[in-house]
C-alpha cells in the first residue's frame, strides 16, 4: 500500500476537484444541470479507482461505474446500495458529451447525483483513511 500512497491520494484529489466543481456550477449556474452531472459521475469515478489502487487491483481504463464496482468487490463487500447509485451516475459519463444525445435532467436528479459524489466520497475516505 506504501508504494500506491502517492497515487492513491492523486486520485482523491482529482475526485474531491470534480466534485467541488459539480457544486460551484450548482451554486452559481444551476442551470447547467449536465455539467453537474458529468462532474458527479467523474468524482465517483476516481474515488472508486483510488479503492482500486488502494487495494491494488488492476483496472483497464474505463469510465463505467458498474465494472470498477466488480473490481472492487473482488476485496470488499458492495451491496446493491453502490450498485445503484453507480448506475444512476453512469448515464453522465459519456453521453452528455455528444451533442446528438442530449439528457433532460430535472433539479431533483442533479441534487440526487451530488448526494451520490459525497456518498461515494465518504465510502472511500472511510476506507484509505
Amino acid at each position: 500500500m506504501s508504494e500506491n500512497k502517492e497515487l492513491i491520494q492523486k486520485w482523491i484529489y482529482l475526485a474531491d476537484r470534480d466534485l467541488s466543481t459539480a457544486k460551484v456550477i450548482y451554486l452559481h449556474l444551476p442551470d447547467y444541470y449536465e455539467m453537474i452531472a458529468f462532474h458527479c459521475q467523474q468524482s465517483v469515478e476516481k474515488y472508486l479507482k483510488s479503492l482500486l489502487v488502494y487495494h491494488e487491483i488492476e483496472f483497464d481504463r474505463s469510465h463505467n461505474l458498474v465494472y470498477l464496482l466488480d473490481l472492487l468487490s473482488r476485496k470488499i463487500e458492495i451491496d446493491t446500495e453502490k450498485y445503484d447509485k453507480a448506475i444512476l451516475l453512469n448515464s453522465y459519463s459519456v453521453q452528455i458529451r455528444y451533442p446528438d444525445q442530449i439528457i433532460q435532467l430535472t433539479k431533483e436528479e442533479i441534487e440526487t447525483a451530488i448526494q451520490i459524489s459525497d456518498y461515494f466520497q465518504d465510502f472511500s475516505i472511510n476506507i484509505i483513511g
